[in-house]
């Protein structure tokens, strides 16, 4: 019989996703470096797990746009990048940002992508910008914005508080 891999825990594999009422914003944790800096952890949730999912391309145009529109809203925002599973963003920080600042700017954002952005606004898409520059969609992202604002974002994970 094979060893049991020896690996560290992983709180969204532990977080029960058949539980979440997304879209929401979740402070996943705070984090406290050696050197005295911190960081903090966000589950920014714009799909209901197992029941849907932002195609490539959409989720794409979206993490390209978030990456500068959240920059503007945030401070000390070090990187937004998506869940394999398509439904969502991590969203990593300096301090300790509130989750309503957090959700304040994801809205603000996803507004500007829903109403205003341009193709020519989207960022980082030519070869030699982007590492797979064909696979994006801004009908797509308008879209989902859309959608993702119509249900509301929540402050917490488990029970709709809307901002």
């Amino acid at each position: 019989m094979a060893e049991k891999v020896d690996m560290a825990e992983v709180e969204s594999f532990a977080l029960d996703h058949t539980a979440v009422k997304a879209p929401y914003v979740r402070l996943i944790a705070v984090e406290h470096g050696p050197a005295g800096g911190t960081i903090s952890n966000f589950d920014v949730r714009l799909v209901q797990p197992n029941h849907d999912s932002i195609e490539t391309g959409g989720l794409h145009t979206i993490e390209h746009l978030l990456a500068g529109l959240l920059r503007t809203r945030l401070e000390g925002v070090i990187d937004c990048s998506p869940f394999g599973c398509r439904t969502g963003f991590h969203l990593i920080s300096w301090g300790e940002p509130s989750v309503e600042d957090v959700t304040r700017a994801v809205k603000g954002a996803l507004e500007e992508i829903a109403e205003s952005v341009t193709w020519e606004d989207v960022p980082g898409t030519t070869a030699i910008s982007c590492g797979n520059y064909k696979d994006h969609s801004l009908h797509s992202a308008k879209e989902w914005s859309r959608q993702i604002l119509a249900e509301g974002l929540s402050t917490d994970a488990f029970v709709r508080r809307e901002i």
